[in-house]
């Protein structure tokens, strides 16, 4: 695996360990952003969810290379520029740090998500709504240091968790809000 590409890490155990607790229907159309190492393309795979229902992109070319080179179809994309189709889950480890001049700039495209953290975030919200199948879910990854998510168009649940040394792992589940959910929230 190149250097450059995501290696798997606390948050990717995470969500690899919901995505095997929480996915049962194995007829469905999946879509990661932001394949990485493509450890959760694997653990689709191994819970029964064939390879040509499995989609996935990244920024980094050397994780669509290691991607695809692994058997998965996986195309080179930011969030969802060159994304076709609508999926039954869209799965998410993003970039979620808030930026700090410390870090090594070669690494801040894997961990850093914008000055609080929240902003690839909630550029991805904002684009995924657009890509989910009715009933669509989203499973997103996100840190206790990040801050200013906005999930107003979604309803969530917190699906697990992770305390870790300086922060809490998150992996929210999300689901679109209808048009009688606003016409609830405005009452």
């Amino acid at each position: 695996m190149h250097s450059s590409i995501y290696k798997p890490a606390e948050d990717s155990y995470l969500l690899s360990r919901i995505l095997k607790e929480k996915i049962t229907d194995k007829d469905i159309k999946v879509l990661e952003i932001g394949a990485g190492s493509g450890i959760h393309l694997q653990t689709l795979e191994n819970l029964g969810i064939p390879k040509e229902n499995i989609f996935s992109s990244d920024i980094n070319p050397d994780a669509v290379l290691h991607c695809n080179l692994l058997g998965f179809n996986c195309i080179h994309s930011d969030l969802f520029e060159k994304i076709k189709g609508k999926y039954n889950l869209i799965i998410f480890n993003p970039p979620y740090f808030p930026a700090d001049s410390r870090e090594p700039c070669d690494s801040q495209t894997s961990t850093t998500g914008g000055k609080s953290g929240c902003e690839i975030i909630n550029k991805f919200l904002v684009q995924a709504r657009n890509f989910l199948k009715p009933k669509g879910e989203i499973f997103l990854i996100s840190s206790s240091l990040t801050r200013g998510i906005d999930f107003s168009n979604y309803k969530f649940k917190l699906l697990g968790k992770e305390k870790l040394f300086m922060e809490e792992l998150y992996v929210w589940e999300l689901i679109n809000r209808s048009a009688s959910d606003f016409v609830m929230m405005l009452r």
